[in-house]
């Protein structure tokens, strides 16, 4: 596998930071760019190391790891799907022009959406992977409700008792109810979380992307008409799950049928939590349907 090329970008409210590898000999696809929200970079290496017959980007978003994010800084869904755009135009001394082809997990899936609107020029194929598109959803107002009151314990109680709030949400495999929300907190301990409260804030995914993302309303006639082959995709080993219902709903919005990729919500990781994941399958899969 090659070694990238690490680079860093001021952009409004922010720093990023951004990889770009080489192909390990003549570029055999166009360029990748791969993306997450909150996953950064690192959380992409099992999956790019399988990925060497092209160029591929990765980069950290604005607030998570290596990048920056200023304290009057903004998060949004727009703002994400701007940097994406800027960071594809500084890297273009390294991957040449024409369209790129973008690989888009969880957050990263929803982020993307308003980049294909504004700049349907500069991509190719864009794989959406589970998006957890809160609008499409039949019990969007539950979700949203249960999303603002991780937001609120986290501002108020700190990482352990929100995180274990949105681990458990995470783990429904079905639309909630109003009986959801009258049940008790869940006990950090039992994630393994911190329940001690160490007083620091700015954590991407329960600041920034939960106190934005559930509002976010994608303009579905303007992906409808696009020249962007915008492919919604999601794991086989998670049905039922709310960022799985939102790539079904996407993918039932745009008149398709989602593309099955192996492994759960995050199929191109294979590690503890996971350990039946097979990043080198998933690898297969994606190019597969990138190349249509």
């Amino acid at each position: 596998m090659t070694e990238p090329t690490t680079r860093t970008l001021d952009v409004p409210g922010a720093v990023l930071t951004y990889d770009v590898r080489p192909p390990a000999g003549a570029a055999q696809a166009p360029p990748l760019f791969v993306l997450g929200s909150p996953m950064a970079a690192s959380g992409f290496a099992q999956l790019v190391g399988h990925l060497d017959d092209r160029a591929v980007i990765t980069y950290d978003p604005r607030g998570a790891e290596r990048s920056t994010l200023a304290p009057d800084g903004e998060v949004s869904v727009e703002i994400h799907g701007d940097d994406f755009h800027r960071v594809l135009r500084a890297a273009r001394s390294e991957i040449g022009d024409g369209p790129v082809d973008v690989f888009a997990s969880s957050g990263g899936a929803v982020n993307v959406l308003p980049w294909i609107v504004a700049h349907p020029d500069e991509l190719g194929t864009v794989v959406a992977h589970e998006p957890p598109l809160w609008a499409l959803l039949e019990d969007r107002e539950v979700q949203r409700m249960v999303t603002q009151d991780i937001v609120e314990t986290y501002r108020r109680d700190g990482f352990g008792p929100a995180m274990a709030k949105f681990i458990q949400v995470s783990m429904q495999d079905a639309p909630l109810t109003d009986e959801y929300l009258a049940q008790p907190a869940p006990d950090p301990a039992m994630f393994g979380l911190p329940t001690e409260d160490d007083g620091s804030r700015g954590d991407l995914l329960l600041e920034g992307n939960m106190s934005t993302m559930p509002w976010f309303e994608p303009d579905l006639d303007a992906l409808r008409r696009t020249t962007v082959r915008l492919v919604p995709a999601v794991g086989e080993a998670a049905p039922g799950s709310m960022p799985r219902r939102g790539g079904e709903a996407l993918a039932s919005a745009l008149g398709v049928g989602p593309v099955i990729f192996p492994g759960d919500h995050g199929g191109f990781v294979a590690n503890e939590w996971s350990p039946d994941n097979d990043p080198a399958a998933f690898a297969v899969r994606l190019r597969e349907v990138l190349a249509g």
